[in-house]
């Protein structure tokens, strides 16, 4: 179980009168159980990645609590990390080696056997459907094969807990079903509390149990599909999302710059945030 309690985190940068401070996270709040896939929704810059960095224990949060089976990550990081399996965005696998051996090699810096770590790659590769590429080098994986090889040696300690940052970014329709099906597998198998960032609705639909909304750095929303729904009196999940994350004038504003680039294609199109990264 991973509780989040008023997070918060800013950044500066330059100095003197070019000295900036961006808001990175401004009060996230939620619980993700286990047996459970929580879905952290929001739009680009919403806050998401950042909130998923200071529950790995990768940035300090400025203010906040995050705990994890119980274990406060800011007081005990290295028990809270034993306790997790993260996926980051940054998936760099060492090509001259096996799939094998790069999960094999994860699971003695967790302190397991080679036997042990080399049976448990066995295990997650029947699960992950992904046998006849263990023992073959990285180099030339797919997007596909590389995203199963990298989630094989996140979790190749068995973590009760899984933390992963869009990890269908660059996958393909294939690529994306088998992993939806390994994260059900993780859930339904093992019980994980399985914890996974994106702002792409029709993944939160297919998969998760619970969503959390954040916008601006802030949750904004929580509960299952049906809940938000409910809430917001959208029977379409995009609607709800649209409702939930941004504002009025933000809607008004996103609707008159549609309008525009209906009457002139050849207009180039404002880009218009949705809160710091």
């Amino acid at each position: 179980m991973i509780e989040i309690h008023q997070l918060a985190k800013r950044f500066s940068s330059g100095s003197g009168r070019k000295a900036r401070v961006v808001l990175a996270v401004a009060g996230v709040d939620f619980m993700a159980a286990d047996g459970r896939i929580t879905g952290l929704l929001g739009p680009n810059g919403a806050g998401k990645t950042t909130t998923l960095r200071m529950v790995a224990g990768l940035i300090t949060p400025d203010a906040g609590r995050i705990t994890v089976d119980g274990i406060d990550v800011a007081q005990q990081p290295r028990a809270a990390l034993a306790r997790m399996g993260v996926l980051s965005d940054a998936r760099g696998l060492y090509p001259r080696l096996t799939a094998r051996e790069n999960i094999v090699y994860y699971g003695r810096l967790h302190g397991m056997s080679t036997a042990a770590a080399s049976a448990r790659a066995d295990k997650l590769a029947q699960m992950l459907d992904m046998a006849p590429l263990l023992d073959r080098r990285t180099e030339g994986f797919s997007q596909g094969e590389r995203m199963k090889t990298a989630l094989a040696r996140a979790v190749v300690h068995d973590p009760p807990n899984i933390i992963l940052d869009e990890p269908t970014n660059g996958l393909d329709v294939l690529a994306t079903r088998s992993l939806r099906e390994a994260l059900r597998r993780l859930r339904d198998d093992e019980g994980k509390c399985i914890v996974f960032s994106t702002h792409i609705m029709q993944e939160v639909e297919r998969l998760c149990d619970f969503v959390v909304v954040v916008s601006h750095g802030r949750t904004v929303a929580s509960g299952t599909v049906a809940e938000l729904g409910a809430r917001t009196g959208h029977t379409d999940f995009e609607e709800t999302f649209v409702s939930l994350a941004f504002s009025p004038q933000e809607r008004a504003e996103a609707h008159d710059l549609a309008h525009d680039l209906a009457d002139d294609p050849a207009r180039p199109a404002r880009v218009t945030g949705a809160g710091p990264a």
